[in-house]
């Protein structure tokens, strides 16, 4: 199984305040669900509950200490490992980390590819998504955007991949 990332970050990293978005940007909202579609998502807690429900079409799998937690729709475990496992036993063949911050962190050293929506704007926030060290990934495709109507900000969709030549499955 691989195991990716997902992920809406300014150019300083930011990728939310307060455990909201500082963003609205429809393209990227559609750009996750097709992405994710039918896979397992991993994510915090704190992630889970900005969403206020469990995603459609996914399996959701939510990392909490809170064991006492029960989720209606989602899988809730204790650790990184855990979810690893719970995604495992979904056959997919592709997992995806959706936050937040300290879920990225603990993901990054395992993570193949990383699809990252490049919001092009410097923002104040209080969570971030880890530097890519350049010198690990590739960039293999980016498609990028202007602000419009519906897009308060410029922004581009990047596919990034480990460049490790054989790099083992999770």
């Amino acid at each position: 199984m691989l195991l990716s990332a997902v992920v809406a970050a300014s150019q300083n990293n930011v990728i939310g305040k307060n455990n909201q978005l500082l963003w609205k940007l429809p393209n990227d909202m559609k750009f996750f669900k097709n992405t994710t579609w039918a896979m397992p998502v991993i994510m915090g807690r704190k992630t889970f509950e900005s969403l206020g429900k469990p995603l459609t079409g996914r399996t959701n799998i939510v990392i909490t200490r809170q064991q006492e937690k029960l989720i209606d729709g989602a899988h809730v475990v204790s650790s990184f490992d855990e979810a690893i496992v719970a995604a495992k036993a979904s056959d997919a063949k592709e997992a995806y980390v959706i936050g937040g911050g300290e879920i990225y962190k603990q993901s990054m050293n395992l993570l193949h590819r990383v699809y990252l929506t490049r919001v092009e704007t410097v923002i104040d926030g209080d969570t971030y998504f880890p530097q890519l060290e350049l010198s690990e990934w590739e960039l293999l495709s980016e498609l990028k955007f202007t602000e419009d109507s519906k897009h308060a900000y410029p922004y581009a969709f990047q596919i990034w991949e480990r460049k490790k030549s054989v790099h083992e499955s999770v």
